[in-house]
């Protein structure tokens, strides 16, 4: 394709180290053969961080609106003007307001079709939800300003995790499990699967919620009153691949994960502890079933090592390049559906560089 996609890069609580992981990813001009980057931020910020991270030469073209875009260069679109006091390594309601900004911002053109997809970086949820705002993620935000559906997926190229529940206490899982919503979280997999990274026959493994899957009954009611019916029925009712429960510890641990392309974990650690364990430094979060594409970097604000230049840009860098791959596979998607041809695969190879 001749058109180049623009990729809106979310600021993240800019006490972090998401400014440093955006310079960093940035910095290599060959990012811009392959998508037009516009982060949605503060100029001042930037040149901040960039010479706390010994990057004084790095430069965005400065934008008002998305009209000013240079496609040939990275750009950053002003959404503040005034001074703000950056405290490295502090959680701060400040640093969460314009956080809050930048995403906002950016939510509104990606609703709006201006950009072809988010890159968000890490934000302090604690410092951006208030009283008058409240916000439990990014994901549950996204989706509400989109008003679709949505399912978290973890991906990394040898693994695909997805949740049926996200941001909740553990002690609530059970009670927000029906038949009919892990169905959905299903289906919402198998067509992500297909949609947005080309695998046209999916096999998705679903996890028990229990120990030993229940045990008969014996260790909980869950898996025989609600996930295995639910499994069943994405398998007589929407023709689905869909395999389990399976008991996560061994699933994990015997690499039987290994048979399926897309696994769906009941809660959220349950899923997101053997996916970090495995790609932490290059894990891409991925948000599923919205208009937009909207990914971001498997990692959290790391606070503890802010300012030290050591930050790793790496996957950053992987949810800027997911990003354009999912977009491209759903624009060979469309297409295929219009017009169906054989898709062609070899094409999201193309994004499997070294930088």
């Amino acid at each position: 394709m001749s058109k180049l996609p623009i990729i809106g890069i979310t600021m993240g609580d800019m006490n972090s180290i998401a400014t440093e992981v955006i310079i960093k990813a940035l910095a290599d001009s060959r990012i811009n053969e392959y998508c037009v980057p516009v982060v949605y931020g503060s100029p001042k910020v930037i040149s901040y961080w960039k010479k706390v991270i010994g990057m004084p030469d790095f430069q965005l073209n400065i934008i008002k609106s998305l009209d000013q875009i240079n496609h040939k260069r990275s750009n950053i679109l002003v959404c503040w003007e005034e001074d703000v006091e950056i405290k490295p390594g502090e959680a701060t309601e400040l640093a969460g307001k314009y956080a809050f900004k930048s995403l906002e911002a950016a939510t509104k053109d990606a609703v709006a079709g201006k950009i072809d997809a988010i890159v968000t970086a890490p934000l302090n949820k604690n410092t951006v939800n208030t009283a008058a705002l409240p916000f439990v993620g990014h994901t549950e935000y996204l989706a509400q300003q989109a008003g679709s559906n949505h399912l978290m997926v973890l991906s990394s190229d040898d693994l695909k995790v997805a949740l049926v529940t996200g941001h909740i206490p553990v002690k609530d899982v059970a009670a927000a499990l029906s038949i009919e919503g892990i169905q959905k979280k299903i289906k919402l997999l198998n067509e992500s699967l297909k949609k947005d990274f080309g695998i046209v026959k999916p096999r998705v493994g679903v996890l028990s919620l229990n120990p030993h899957a229940g045990d008969n009954g014996l260790l909980g009611s869950e898996e025989k009153d609600i996930i295995i019916p639910a499994v069943e029925k994405a398998k007589n009712e929407n023709q689905i691949l869909a395999f389990g429960p399976y008991p996560a510890d061994g699933f994990f641990g015997s690499d039987q994960y290994k048979k399926f392309d897309g696994i769906l974990a009941m809660y959220h650690d349950q899923g997101l502890v053997p996916f970090k364990y495995s790609s932490f430094d290059s894990g891409v979060n991925f948000t599923a079933g919205l208009p937009f594409v909207r990914t971001s970097p498997d990692h959290g604000t790391a606070y503890a090592i802010v300012g030290k230049n050591v930050a790793s840009e790496q996957s950053m860098r992987n949810a800027i390049f997911l990003a354009i791959d999912i977009w491209e596979q759903r624009n060979h998607f469309a297409e295929m559906t219009q017009n169906p041809l054989p898709m062609n695969m070899g094409k999201r190879e193309r994004f499997r560089i070294d930088f």
